[in-house]
């Protein structure tokens, strides 16, 4: 376990949570679940079965040390890596890959975002383990989840339709696919051999350094020409131009869609990546009208299938209808049909162009 790290992506804005996530306080930062934790404090401890406390790190944006380090105190300051600017996931996994390559050649490196819902966590742990025994053999290990709906708001992994493959079996990688529309969807959930991708990733750091090297040179050179830096008082300043200079690209996009030593492992545990108010619905109480609501003083009215979340100390009354989010925080209030939860990402900006004051 010595071996064992863990990296926690956490530099994200979380915009389709919106308005209880924003920019000055994002979703991996909130008790969205109600549980007095938030998801990033979640992430920490269940990682803490992987790997020693020590191993765990954190990439985010520069803007969220503090939050983090309030968040997470029993983390040394040291653990929580700074992004200057957001430049994707390819970026901050070359910059963790090598700060911890540096302390430790025989590194192995889960990397996990800091803001998924993840049920049965000792079953999280044995499939990781698994896929950390996987990773030894010089592969780059992906986890899929089997679907259960045609959604169109997740990457989905292909892998040989030869034989159907149970949860917690391993099969090689045919292709990594973007998000589809939802006849694409659909015909992904009936051929049985797509999993939804969950964006967990284990491997040596020496495995992920060499892809880096093979499939994107430059972005390889930004982080590894000046290893002697890493760990110590140079290496912020360092890491700032690397991030200046470096490409934004995603980690799919730069190394996983071209590597042919890629397995995926079928996850066994319950979870769901939160990136929409909708993933959450599966996770909350319901009435016997579909309604899922937080907040202490609510009163629903012949209307279904909705999602309220609301502060405990707002009066509020729906009636009529059905199939709706209604979220409320910190005085902003959204009404958004089901129907258009992906488009969300499109309607802020116009909210934003209108009434700029509330964005700050």
């Amino acid at each position: 376990m010595k071996d064992n790290y863990c990296v926690i992506m956490a530099g994200g804005i979380g915009s389709r949570f919106w308005p209880m996530s924003t920019p000055a306080k994002p979703k991996q930062f909130l008790d969205v679940l109600g549980m007095g934790k938030s998801l990033l404090q979640l992430t920490f401890e269940r990682l803490t079965s992987i790997a020693p406390a020590e191993n765990i790190y954190i990439v985010t944006n520069s803007d969220y040390v503090d939050l983090c380090a309030q968040q997470l105190p029993q983390m040394n300051r040291s653990q929580i890596l700074a992004e200057p600017m957001r430049k994707n996931t390819a970026p901050a996994i070359a910059y963790a890959a090598a700060k911890i390559h540096a302390l430790n050649p025989n590194a192995k490196m889960v990397v996990a975002p800091s803001d998924h819902l993840i049920l049965k966590e000792n079953l999280f742990a044995d499939t990781i383990n698994k896929a950390i025994e996987n990773a030894e053999n010089d592969k780059l290990v992906t986890l899929g989840i089997q679907p259960t709906r045609p959604d169109t708001g997740y990457g989905y992994i292909e892998v040989d339709g030869s034989s159907k493959l149970a949860p917690g079996s391993t099969a090689n990688v045919v292709q990594f696919r973007e998000k589809p529309d939802l006849a694409t969807a659909e015909s992904f959930l009936a051929s049985g051999n797509f999993f939804w991708n969950s964006g967990i990733f284990i491997w040596k750091t020496e495995t992920i350094l060499k892809s880096l090297h093979d499939f994107q040179p430059e972005l390889y050179d930004l982080f590894t020409k000046e290893m002697s830096k890493y760990n110590t008082d140079a290496e912020q300043a360092m890491v700032n131009q690397c991030f200046a200079d470096c490409e934004d690209i995603s980690i799919d996009f730069a190394v996983m869609e071209h590597a042919k030593n890629v397995d995926v492992v079928v996850a066994t545990f319950d979870w769901s990546d939160l990136g929409t108010w909708g993933s959450l619905y599966t996770h909350m109480d319901q009435d016997e009208n579909g309604n899922a609501v937080v907040g202490d003083n609510v009163t629903m009215i012949d209307s279904k299938n909705c999602i309220v979340n609301v502060p405990n100390d707002k009066l509020v009354m729906i009636q009529g209808l059905e199939n709706q989010f209604i979220i409320e925080a910190d005085g902003n209030l959204m009404i958004l049909s089901q129907k258009d939860e992906q488009d969300l990402k499109k309607f802020l900006p116009k909210v934003k162009e209108k009434s700029p004051k509330f964005f700050y």
